[in-house]
């Protein structure tokens, strides 16, 4: 470029001129015979970039509405679940209720029958054939009862009301049961009131 006078700026025209000049030069061979890159190779290769970037962009914006869908679907299955696990939790015991429905239908009966006739032996009966089948329901749903008359004493399962002497079992035995003991599962539910021996 010459040396341009301070009072005199360069016209657009001389401007663009030279930029022009610039773009269109090929870069020369170096010393050791590599390749020069063109002014063209230069364009090509931002073209290729800037297609590269809008690929990119779209397979951004893809994934990040697969994203958005994911999380609202995991949203939406929480939620899901959390009303299934309410509606389980409030009819949990839907089950047992069904099974002692038939006792209290025995029970009905008994008490019909014990009104309506002079026999207690078939009222007794009755009842102890209600308890067999309400403990048979029960025991189905892990219900299960804690025998105790006769056995050692053990604060983890037996409740001592009072203690008697007795000549038929040895001292810290069980000799009476005021309140049958249950477990649920293996888990105490009630311990068993008990007398023992002392």
């Amino acid at each position: 470029m010459t040396k341009k006078s301070k009072g005199k700026a360069e016209t657009p025209a001389e401007v663009d001129t030279t930029a022009a000049e610039t773009a269109a030069v090929e870069l020369e061979v170096d010393a050791e015979g590599e390749a020069t890159v063109t002014a063209d190779d230069t364009v090509d290769e931002t073209s290729k970039l800037a297609e590269e970037l809008a690929t990119a962009r779209a397979e951004a914006d893809e994934s990040r509405d697969k994203m958005l869908r994911m999380a609202a679907e995991l949203e939406n299955f929480k939620k899901r679940t959390a009303r299934e696990k309410e509606t389980s939790l409030r009819y949990a015991e839907e089950n047992i209720l069904k099974e002692l429905l038939p006792t209290l239908d025995n029970l009905e009966m008994a008490v019909q029958q014990g009104q309506g006739g002079e026999n207690g032996n078939a009222l007794l009966e009755g009842v102890e054939m209600t308890i067999k089948g309400l403990r048979t329901c029960l025991e189905k749903f892990g219900l299960q009862a804690i025998e105790s008359v006769g056995q050692v004493f053990d604060p983890n399962f037996h409740e001592a009301l009072a203690m008697e002497a007795s000549e038929e079992f040895e001292n810290n035995t069980v000799l009476k049961e005021f309140q049958k003991g249950y477990m649920y599962k293996e888990r105490l539910l009630r311990a068993a009131k008990v007398i023992v021996v002392g």
